[in-house]
């Protein structure tokens, strides 16, 4: 062992090092067991142990997430919960953080719905990102008629936007009947807007429940029919942990029906301020405006000189342009008679006459060229002409014909290269080197 120093540790520090290790080391995790001493304190904590056959874990639960969990936990119940492994520095307790406490059976049936979602985002069913109109001439309500959610959305449109206008549609929120209910709902209201084109927007609403009570958002035909909805469709549904498949297809997704209200229309009070403050500002816009154009009014002013006067001294710099335009016509006048009496000398240099003399000699000896060069092309050609004429003899069949060979052709003018090409009777035609003969076949020999 080594020897004690001043360096060691204290309790504390070794409790906030063994915490760091715990919740870097581990982490996040799922954790499934039995419950056992659940406690709940005033504080609204919830303290409980999880343990199997050969080991136990304490956790703690605090208010802000036990608010969430729908199901009572009771002693005895098999669960799964979600939390970070972490330690109580005070007691140096080792304990389980918990985030989320779910049922046990629970597990299957969300994997289940991992799979599901993950089918649906491959296939593009969560990707409508529309923007929402703000705030919505005509806002659709999917929703129970009785619930929270509706009067907690209708309680916030009151109060930051009174005139919106809002139509619910009553509609099931949970068990089998809400999915098919609220795919109707949707279609039905999609038709509509071509009848009435100021329903712009579709919020699909309910409060928080456990994942059972949630269960109708996250069906497969739902997301699809929110997906092709050709209204932009918000989804507000349970709490702010809770998201659904429905969640995921719609264009906006809020935490709660009232946050969804909120996100819907503006709040009436803020845009008053906003309109007091811009006043004021435009107020001192012009203010300060006018000032400035008071200020260069007086500028112009004091710089402001009688007629007469400008006349005048218009008149003196119209008197001096015209004295340099007169000085810039002489000098130019000057210098074109110069140079015209350049190109008269250059031009005496080279008449007309004398360019002609020696083109006609050019042109003379250019013809006498051609001519030459024309008779002994002419004698070269007639000399190709007269070798490819006795080519042309020795390879011709007309010099075969002049041997006495003969063609004979039949009546389509088809020379006959076999005797069995002919029939006794037929009557053919034989070419020969002078002439032609029309003969008959009397008969074929072997």
């Amino acid at each position: 062992m080594p020897p004690p120093t001043d360096s060691a540790l204290s309790v504390s520090e070794v409790n906030r090092r063994a915490r760091a290790l715990l919740e870097q080391g581990i982490g996040e995790v799922w954790v499934e067991g039995e419950l056992s001493g659940v406690s709940r304190p005033a504080s609204g904590h919830v303290y409980f142990t999880l343990k199997d056959s050969s080991a136990q874990l304490r956790c703690a639960l605090f208010r802000n997430r036990a608010r969430f969990v729908a199901a009572p936990m009771r002693d005895g119940d098999r669960v799964r919960v979600r939390g970070r492994v972490s330690l109580f520095e005070p007691r140096g307790d080792y304990q389980l953080i918990a985030e989320a406490v779910q049922q046990a059976g629970e597990g299957e049936l969300l994997l289940a719905l991992e799979r599901l979602k993950q089918r649906l985002a491959a296939e593009g069913v969560f990707a409508n990102a529309r923007p929402l109109p703000c705030p919505p001439r005509h806002l659709l309500v999917l929703t129970s008629p009785t619930g929270a959610a509706i009067r907690d959305v209708l309680a916030v449109l009151q109060a930051r936007w009174p005139q919106a206008k809002v139509t619910l549609i009553a509609v099931p929120v949970q068990g089998r009947e809400a999915a098919p209910a609220l795919i109707a709902a949707l279609g039905l209201l999609n038709r509509q807007q071509a009848l009435d084109p100021s329903q712009d927007v579709i919020l699909i609403t309910r409060g928080g429940g456990s994942l059972e009570d949630l269960w109708a958002f996250n069906d497969e035909h739902l997301a699809r029919a929110i997906f092709h909805s050709r209204l932009p469709v918000m989804s507000a549904v349970g709490h702010e942990v809770d998201t659904t498949l429905s969640d995921l297809a719609a264009d906006v997704r809020a935490p709660t029906p009232s946050a969804a209200a909120e996100m819907l229309v503006p709040d009436r009070r803020e845009l008053a301020r906003r309109l007091t403050g811009l006043e004021r500002q435009l107020q001192r816009a012009m203010q300060a405006r006018l000032e400035r154009e008071g200020q260069r009014l007086d500028h112009l002013r004091a710089r402001l000189r009688h007629p007469g006067e400008v006349l005048g001294q218009k008149r003196r710099t119209l008197m001096e342009l015209d004295a340099r335009l007169r000085r810039a016509l002489q000098v130019r006048l000057a210098t074109e008679r110069r140079q015209l009496a350049h190109l008269q000398r250059r031009l005496s240099a080279c008449h007309p006459q004398r360019e002609l003399a020696r083109g006609e000699q050019r042109l003379s000896r250019a013809q006498a060229r051609l001519e030459q060069a024309m008779q002994r092309e002419v004698a070269r050609q007639r000399e190709r002409l007269v070798g490819l004429a006795r080519q042309l003899q020795a390879v011709s069949p007309l010099a075969v014909l002049g041997r006495g060979y003969a063609i004979l052709q039949d009546e389509q003018g088809q020379v006959v290269r076999r005797a069995d090409d002919t029939q006794p009777g037929q009557a053919l035609t034989a070419r020969l080197g002078e002439g032609r003969l029309q003969v008959e076949v009397k008969r074929r020999l072997k």
